[in-house]
């Protein structure tokens, strides 16, 4: 029996950055409308924010009750929907102004969302994603993220790019490019080396956590837990 084929590996060339506030526990990061959606975590300190791309200035930020801990978010249909981590609620807010207009329940933690336009994609922690139903937020089914024949876990923060989920996979620097369909990695993108030194300076920085997709010209930009920078970054393969 031959081996199964590698899967594929990238990785990222950077275009330009962008300022990013570092004091955001960054958990969510969508490019919607021309601004970046945000939702940051820790207790006490979670929001639900708008983002200028190119100056970095929050233009809207709301607070999620203390001590709720923020985790994804995405915007579908008009509403931006939240969800956090170990209180099993999730938060609905309006676009133009993140007035919350709704609550909805899950079990289990919430990690990450994206959505396509028909579904929302929504990480646990564990190796599944579950799959909800937009209007409802009920959930419809589930993937179970493989490489090989070897479960992926710790998926956070997603996007919807190119017909792919992209996934963070917590504390480490790598995104999996998973199969909406069967869950399947279909590439592996290592975005190690971002931040620099100087880009750290004696402040603290976490992990990489932030994908968003700007769907109208195909830009990626990727972004970390406490980072001063949102990097614009092309994804060429390793051997580029």
């Amino acid at each position: 029996m031959p081996l199964a084929a590698a899967t594929p590996e990238y990785k990222v060339v950077v275009v330009r950055s962008y300022p990013h506030d570092r004091m955001a526990f960054t958990q969510g990061f969508e490019y919607h409308d021309g601004k970046f959606y945000e939702g940051t975590g820790l207790e006490g300190r979670s929001t639900v924010r708008v983002d200028e791309v190119t100056t970095g200035k929050v233009l809207r930020s709301v607070d999620v009750p203390s001590p709720i801990f923020g985790e994804g978010i995405t915007v579908i249909h008009n509403r931006v929907i939240e969800i956090t981590w170990q209180t099993h609620i999730g938060f609905i807010y309006r676009p133009s102004d993140l007035t919350r207009t709704g609550e909805f329940h899950y079990e289990g933690e919430g990690w990450g969302l994206a959505n396509d336009g028909k579904r929302i994609y929504f990480s646990d922690g564990t190796a599944d994603i579950r799959i909800l139903d937009p209007d409802s937020l009920k959930e419809m089914r589930r993937i179970t993220v493989h490489d090989g024949e070897k479960p992926v876990t710790m998926l956070n923060e997603l996007e919807w790019v190119r017909g792919e989920i992209w996934a963070n996979i917590w504390q480490t620097n790598r995104i999996a490019r998973i199969s909406p369909v069967d869950g399947k990695v279909l590439g592996w993108i290592d975005a190690a080396g971002l931040l620099t030194p100087e880009d750290m300076g004696n402040q603290p920085v976490d992990v990489l956590n932030g994908i968003a997709y700007d769907a109208a010209t195909g830009r990626v930009f990727l972004t970390g837990k406490l980072w001063p920078k949102i990097f614009e970054v092309r994804v060429v393969p390793k051997a580029y």
